[in-house]
Order: C-alpha cells, then structure tokens, then sequence
C-alpha cells in the first residue's frame, strides 16, 4: 500500500466546491487501489489576504516542500487585482519550487459537443507543454514616475537557453510517450520579438535534433491561434512560452467543450520539489456557492496527479470513470447543457469507478 502527502490549497469562488468533488473520488479510488491520502488543508488564499495582508505566510514555501505534491483550487477574487493573487501565491509556488512544466491537455471526450463544426470525440487530442517559470512573466521590469504624465512600465521578457531547452525536451518526450502523431509544434513570435524567441527558436532546432523519430512544426502566435480553431486535429504536443502557452490552452479548452473540462500540471520534471496540480478556469464569483461548478476539470488534474506520483493504474481508473460519465451524459453540470450539481457529478464518477 502506497501513502502520499498532500497540500491542499482550496482557495477561492469555485476552487472550494470543485476540490472537495477532487478530494472525494481521489478517496474512492485510492481505497480501490490501496491507496492511501494524508490531505492537510491549508486555508491560504484571498480570505487569509484580508486578514493578514498576504496571500500565504512568510514560511508557506517551506510548509508546502514538506508535502509530495499540492491539489490546488482556484485564485481570486474581484475585490483583489489579479497581480495581487498571482504574485502572492502561485507564482512564487511555480518558480520556488521550479515547475517549469505547465502541462494541459485538449481532449475532446465522447458526449461532449464541441463549438467547432463537424468534430467528433478524439478528433482533438493535445497537450500543451508551457514554460512556467521565465518568459513573458518572469518578475523582470519595474515603474518609472509614477503617477506623472510620464509614466512608464518596463517589462522584460526573459528567455534563457537552458530554460528553453529543458521545456521542450520535455514537450518531445512527451510526444513519444504518447506515440500518436509523435509531433512537436513550435509557437513562437520571433518575427516580432527578435531577441528572446530567436533564443527560443535556437533551442528548439537544438532539441529537435536529438529526436529524429519526432516531426516538427513551428507557427507564429497568431497562425496558431487561428490553427487551433480551424484544424486542430493536426496538433499533437506543442511547446509554448508562457504567455502563448497561457492563450492557447484557453482556446484548446473552449474548442474542447468547457473550461470545466481543463485539467493542469505545474511539474518540476526532476522531482526536487513537490509539484502542484489545478484546474485551469478560475474562481468564477458569478457561480460561486451556486453548487453548479463543473468539477472535472479538478478531478481530472487530480488523475494527472496520482500519475506523476507513480500511481497510474489509479489514475487510470479516474479518468476512465471521467470518460464513463459523459459519454452517459446522464448526469453534467450547467457548462455542458445538464442540470446536475458538482457534488452529484462528483457522485456520479465515484460510481463509474466500479
């Protein structure tokens, strides 16, 4: 019997109510698999802003390099700015601990209709491999006079060799664990920006040398876009910066049925750090407390969770009652045009389980 520690970080809005659906058949399954889950909540988030001033204690970092990995729900709420959430909690989480992986599959799964004409279940089955820690939001920039009529904002966009290179040798053995299409794309934007993604651009053509039995492909930000919605059969791994990476998994979750179908992993690919695993959408204030949220995004990062653990037959499982439950399509939230509740879809893959 396996036990694993972790971190629980519900946060915000609908983090809460999406996590404990995570928690529950995460339980379901471990008890099928002899798997055990030591759980610690630990209530940092906007509640613990307002009454501190911060989003985590000064020893958070070193509470959560205790645990093996972080389940995490969703951050932010409107009476905070986003920068405040971001800086105070997740970010300084991905770079301590240095998940330079952001992994994020597309898939669209059977039951489920997508916004695009003429796609069936399958026909969209990506990841997307996104840096995580440097690019367009490395903490690199500052003000210059403030508040006067000449006020400026330096941001620097900070693309290194070897951060390049370990994302997307990641992103290229990634496509041949898959062994689907066993293509790499590249997203990049070095027609513009002609410094950091000529040094991205480098360490793709160095990577892809080493792996001759893997395609490539590189596209402009824009193309890829317009690729995703016009063709995306076509992708199978794509490699991406921080910001493109962060655009394009919304457009693959959007094409692929909801954003409560959008599971994440922020991975440090060595294993020197626990790694963290969140759905994708946000708080969402306007559902919030509504008991509609759909949950299997969280749920579905809770699989991807138990598989960097070690734990794959498991994760296996889960998602299997995932795929299970909407191909029924008996019981699905709002989002995807049913009238369950999150607790219920909870409930009703904890039954698919068996």
């Amino acid at each position: 019997m396996s036990e694993h520690r972790i971190a629980v970080i519900k946060d915000d809005g609908i983090g809460i109510e999406v996590i404990e659906e995570g928690i529950k058949v995460r339980d379901a399954a471990g008890t099928e698999h002899g798997i055990t889950w030591q759980f610690t909540e630990l209530p940092w988030a906007s509640d613990y802003y307002f009454k501190h001033g911060h989003m985590m204690p000064s020893d958070g970092l070193d509470t959560l390099s205790e645990f093996d990995a972080i389940f995490l729900g969703a951050v932010g709420v409107p009476e905070i700015q986003d920068h405040i959430t971001l800086s105070g909690l997740l970010l300084p989480i991905r770079r301590s601990f240095d998940q330079y992986v952001c992994e994020r599959p597309s898939v669209l799964y059977p039951g489920i209709d997508s916004p695009l004409k003429d796609k069936q279940a399958g026909d969209i089955d990506m990841v997307t491999v996104r840096e995580n820690t440097e690019g367009e939001y490395a903490d690199v920039g500052g003000f210059q006079y403030t508040g006067f009529d000449q006020e400026m904002g330096v941001q620097v966009g900070l693309f290194t060799r070897k951060g390049c290179e370990r994302l997307i040798t990641y992103a290229f053995e990634l496509a041949r664990r898959r062994d689907k299409k066993r293509l790499v794309t590249s997203i990049t934007k070095s027609n513009a920006l002609g410094y950091g993604m000529i040094v991205w651009d480098r360490s793709f053509e160095a990577v892809a040398e080493r792996y001759p039995d893997i395609e490539t492909n590189s596209l402009l930000i824009d193309a890829a876009c317009m690729d995703f919605i016009r063709k995306p059969e076509d992708f199978d791994v794509i490699a991406a910066s921080n910001l493109f990476g962060d655009i394009l998994t919304d457009i693959g979750a959007i094409i692929t049925g909801s954003m409560g179908l959008a599971p994440s992993g922020n991975i440090d690919p060595e294993r020197r750090f626990p790694s963290m695993f969140e759905p994708v959408h946000g708080s969402a204030p306007d559902i919030m407390g509504k008991g509609i949220a759909n949950p299997m995004a969280a749920i579905l990062s809770a699989a991807m969770m138990m598989r960097r653990l070690g734990d794959d037959n498991t994760a296996d499982s889960v998602e299997l009652a995932v795929l299970r439950t909407l191909e029924l399509g008996e019981t699905l939230t709002p989002d995807l045009g049913g009238t369950s509740t999150t607790a219920q879809v909870g409930d009703a893959v904890v039954s698919a389980l068996s």
